[in-house]
């Protein structure tokens, strides 16, 4: 029969069925990686080293096997113990949410908070800042500048500040510099 390796993780070893032994295979449960560190779930043995971590001898013995192990995201754990918003405390924890109060995008409640006290916000808002964006979609444009044809203008460009008249607008007509004078008039 020919030979094939075994699954197991840390043991990596070419076995075949009629040579499989219980106690022929060393292994390691599942590993945990966090902040740059490695550790094997079963034995907690460390390594930052991912080679080192690799060559840690297993800590637990059995038959060889050619079925991957399932591992079980160690990570899901932690998450089952947070609490979850339920759709009938959703609009409280919206309440006690800081971002959502503060009117930011928060990820937990999907949508922008909805402004509890308008006065309070305001306030809040014009001592951070916040209301100039409400400031500048109320205002209008400026209206634009009507120039006479024949008034002066100053070109524009860094180091030129050549006078002319807006007739005489056009291409070559600043010999400073190649194109047209920028005037304040855009």
């Amino acid at each position: 029969m020919a030979k094939v390796r075994c699954q197991r993780i840390g043991c990596d070893a070419m076995f075949s069925e009629d040579d499989n032994p219980d106690g022929s295979c060393t292994y390691h449960d599942a590993p945990i990686f966090h902040d740059g560190m490695k550790e094997w779930s079963c034995c907690k043995k460390r390594s930052h080293d991912f080679s080192l971590f690799l060559e840690i001898p297993g800590c637990k013995t059995g038959k060889h096997t050619t079925e991957k192990p399932v591992l079980a995201k160690a990570a899901a754990a932690p998450k089952l113990l947070l609490s979850t918003p339920t759709p009938t405390t959703n609009l409280s924890s919206k309440d006690t949410c800081s971002r959502c109060r503060q009117g930011f995008f928060c990820s937990d409640h999907g949508s922008q908070a909805r402004e509890l006290n308008p006065k309070t916000s305001n306030a809040s808002g014009d001592a951070l800042g916040g209301s100039n964006s409400d400031l500048k979609a109320a205002q209008p444009p400026p209206p634009k500048k009507i120039i006479d044809i024949n008034h002066p203008q100053i070109c524009k460009n860094k180091g030129c500040g050549k006078t002319f008249k807006e007739r005489d607008n056009h291409d070559t007509a600043c010999s400073y510099h190649p194109g047209q004078p920028f005037s304040t008039t855009e």
